[in-house]
């Protein structure tokens, strides 16, 4: 249909006076919204159930039932209605005469509007062109919708008022409900997969006496009984690893963490993240776990380990890649020589070179990983792994034991995200305190996403961590490569978003 053919779009407001002057008639005749209507089928199930019969057995063995949803189509033609009500599951249609369900009803049906929620009792028959159908006996207006849905052939399109009304877009688009329902697929498999490999599943505090687990900016609040300072979440690393020092050996957490960021495709200020630590491993071992992880979820929820993701094929049956980020940068950058990499001056003018700002403070290695996130990450298309990085960001992680100023530490990226991030757990207290020392003087000197000194940490560190290692996932990251989104507001049901 051409856009000159195109319904002309209503005024908004006199549709919702309209539909007002129905609620208050609604309310005249008593009860304007019911309570007592008891759904007991589903609309996608008597499709599964009933599908394949003909007409004449549907006709011989009726079939009764009653069914619940919104009207999101409405013919009327003379002395007959067809109507197309949703449900969680899909749609059915709906047939309505002066017969059945009667005049009376018939009548008041035809003035429900698109929008309204209706309660149905009748029985399954098919139509002359095999649509599986319900014809109506019984039908009550259960909710009166005040606003009329996007208009049929426009849809809900405006990017930003599908994600400010969410519930709007969840009704309109069938993609979006796909998506939400294949999140949840998602979550589903990767629990499953933990559970069955003997992970205990734990849940920790989500506001902190002191932000730690990661380089992060926190969201402050305040305790008024305590009268003390507390920090949303921004990892539950350092709880789970108090749990491996507790004798729970593997365990692993989905967990809604916050941080005090910029909002992007990639950036939701409260996001969701799995954490699983893993005692008597080391970190080449999650490289493996987390590689069968992603493609057995792949397996289980779109049925298949090939994907493709805006426009290009992604293959997990293929092992991963894995470059040292030192390789990364010069395969790159093939102008920087190894010296050159360890030479700050180097890289900072390199920096300077490519219009990248640094901070002040920043030695070698935060250098380094400057220049490979701000130029490599994006060009990590297919699924690899980054291991080696330096020291000096890498906080938590274990020393090299052949290269002390490297961590056993690694980032997975695909489709030019990082993915995941994970390491050999540094259970050596005396080495950790000296970090978090070495973080506070960054904070103090003005690096904001520096960790603080957390001593209770350092003294579970010195009753015993067993070596361990540990990684973090982030879910809506891998849920938007799973369902093709470009956005992580397309996989979050309530981005957050400027005030309107």
């Amino acid at each position: 249909m051409s856009e000159k053919n195109l319904p002309p779009e209503q005024d908004e407001n006199q549709i919702v006076a309209e539909r007002r002057a129905k609620l208050k008639a609604l309310r005249e005749k008593g009860n304007a919204f019911p309570n007592g209507f008891l759904r007991l089928h589903l609309a996608g199930d008597l499709h599964e159930e009933h599908e394949e019969r003909d007409r004449d057995s549907l006709d011989l063995n009726p079939v009764a039932v009653r069914i619940g949803g919104r009207i999101m189509l409405k013919r009327l033609m003379g002395k007959a209605s067809f109507a197309s009500i949703q449900d969680m599951s899909g749609s059915i249609q709906l047939y309505l005469t002066d017969s059945y369900p009667g005049k009376e009803q018939h009548a008041e049906f035809r003035r429900y509007d698109i929008g309204d929620i209706v309660g149905v009792e009748g029985v399954l028959f098919k139509t002359k062109t095999d649509e599986l159908t319900v014809r109506v006996k019984q039908i009550e207006l259960l909710t009166k919708s005040l606003r009329p849905l996007p208009e049929k052939f426009h849809g809900l399109t405006d990017q930003e008022l599908r994600y400010r009304q969410r519930y709007l877009d969840l009704v309109t688009n069938e993609d979006t409900r796909l998506t939400f329902v294949q999140r949840s697929r998602i979550i589903q498999s990767i629990r499953q997969f933990f559970l069955e490999r003997r992970f205990l599943e734990v849940e920790t505090p989500m506001m902190h006496p002191i932000p730690g687990g990661a380089a992060a900016r926190p969201f402050v609040t305040h305790h008024n009984a305590l009268d003390m300072k507390l920090y949303l979440r921004i990892a539950p690393e350092l709880y789970l690893k108090r749990l491996v020092v507790g004798g729970f050996e593997r365990v692993f957490e989905l967990s809604r963490n916050f941080r005090n960021e910029g909002i992007s495709t990639r950036h939701n200020p409260e996001f969701t993240m799995l954490e699983f630590y893993v005692a008597y491993r080391q970190y080449p071992h999650l490289m493996r776990f987390i590689e069968l992880l992603i493609r057995e979820v792949a397996r289980s929820v779109l049925g298949t380990t090939k994907i493709t993701y805006q426009g290009r094929e992604i293959d997990f049956e293929k092992p991963f890649t894995i470059l040292r980020i030192s390789d990364a940068i010069k395969k790159y950058h093939p102008d920087l020589s190894d010296q050159m990499l360890e030479d700050r001056n180097a890289l900072m003018a390199k920096l300077a070179d490519l219009n990248i700002p640094h901070r002040a403070q920043d030695g070698v290695g935060g250098l380094q990983l400057t220049l490979f996130e701000n130029t490599i990450e994006s060009q990590l298309f297919e699924p690899t792994y980054v291991f080696n990085y330096p020291i000096e960001v890498s906080p938590l992680a274990r020393r090299n034991d052949e290269d002390p100023r490297y961590a056993d530490r690694f980032e997975l990226f695909i489709a030019g995200r990082e993915i995941a991030n994970g390491f050999s757990e540094l259970n050596d207290p005396e080495d950790q305190a000296a970090r978090f020392l070495a973080q506070a003087e960054k904070k103090e000197s003005g690096d904001h996403e520096a960790m603080h000194y957390d001593a209770d940490y350092i003294r579970a560190l010195e009753y015993g961590l067993p070596p361990t290692a540990g990684a973090g996932i982030g879910i809506d990251r891998l849920v938007m490569l799973l369902t093709d989104r470009p956005s992580i507001r397309d996989v979050i049901l309530f981005p957050h978003l400027r005030p309107e």
